[in-house]
């Protein structure tokens, strides 16, 4: 006889509906004894200044650039970019075998003159004119003709292959619309065609009433556990008002932002009492000629740490080779991160 189905006991998939992809999702497995490998905690040594670091105020970088006394957030072209400003992207074809260059402008975004300090341990005023330089960025290179996304990110820790400890992100612009953000396109612009409406804020209107994987919101924005979350602590921050790319914030919807942000990060290291690893990046529509008013733009967190901060989630075997999967459901891992607030 079958048992009847509950969301928080049976084993089922769960729909991303921004990728038209599915989890699976195996909350019956949390009572399983841990005997997987454990991760050294990362210990930062926690200066305000380090003469050794390419990244702070004065110091000079690898390539023997000097970087400026910085007061405040610092961007410079990456020394080491990944796209080429200067690429043919003509295709280039044999037999089976398809290439094509893709050039681009790749930046480094200091977040604090302070060494010690990540975005968690910022003030939202500081948080503020980091989205604040986001925002100049993504008008700047949305501008420039060879450029069609812009990728704003950061990868915080080592856990999360991060080469240098000093706080920053990374902005990653390039001639083409990257793989994911394809899928996300393809998925909210059908769903603009047949109902008119952006898919995330209907999205954001129906986990705001059921509120079981909301971890928080102000008047501008929401911070949830996506229904689909493949990573353990997996969140999004979404706008409440539907805008297709961060240049479309007011200054009010700027600090809001910036005060989930704070909050988000905030919570993360007290989850673990731990600097909390991550990779966050935002979404937002293309800066091609196209129409983009279906896009509704947001930004993902993606955490590794699975039981506490020795502990983290690998994708191996079924993940690598069928479908995401996951234990802990997002309603239990968004009422532990509402339980610190």
């Amino acid at each position: 006889m079958k048992k009847s189905f509950s969301l928080q006991s049976s084993s089922h998939k769960r729909l991303n509906i921004l990728t038209n992809e599915w989890v699976l999702v195996s909350p019956h497995r949390m009572t399983r004894p841990w005997q997987g490998q454990s991760e050294q905690p990362s210990k930062r040594e926690i200066v305000k200044y380090d003469p050794t670091c390419y990244l702070c105020p004065g110091n000079v970088r690898i390539n023997g650039n000097k970087n400026p006394s910085y007061s405040g957030v610092h961007v410079f072209d990456n020394d080491f970019a990944a796209l080429q400003s200067s690429v043919d992207t003509a295709l280039w074809k044999d037999g089976l075998l398809h290439a094509t260059g893709e050039s681009g402008i790749c930046r480094v975004v200091c977040f604090s003159p302070d060494h010690s300090k990540t975005m968690s341990q910022l003030s939202v005023e500081e948080i503020s004119k980091i989205v604040g330089v986001w925002m100049d960025q993504y008008a700047d290179l949305s501008q420039k003709k060879a450029i069609h996304y812009v990728q704003i990110f950061e990868n915080k820790g080592e856990m999360m292959g991060c080469s240098n400890p000093h706080p920053h992100g990374q902005i990653w612009s390039q001639s083409s619309v990257p793989n994911e953000v394809l899928k996300i396109d393809q998925q909210q612009l059908n769903y603009f065609r047949l109902n008119r409406k952006s898919l995330l804020l209907q999205y954001v209107e129906e986990e705001m009433q059921h509120q079981d994987r909301m971890v928080y919101e102000n008047d501008n924005f929401v911070i949830v556990i996506p229904f689909w979350a493949v990573w353990p602590y997996q969140t999004m921050i979404v706008p409440k008002q539907h805008q297709n790319n961060i240049g479309q914030m007011s200054i009010i919807q700027k600090n809001h932002f910036a005060d989930a942000l704070s909050v988000l990060t905030k919570l993360y290291d007290q989850l673990f009492d731990c600097e909390f690893p991550y990779s966050s990046g935002i979404h937002q529509a293309p800066t091609t000629d196209a129409d983009h008013s279906h896009w509704h733009w947001h930004m993902n967190f993606y955490p590794p740490l699975l039981r506490s901060a020795t502990v983290k989630k690998f994708m191996v075997g079924y993940e690598m080779f069928a479908s995401p999967q996951r234990d802990l459901t997002p309603e239990v891992a968004a009422e532990n991160l509402r339980r610190l607030l």
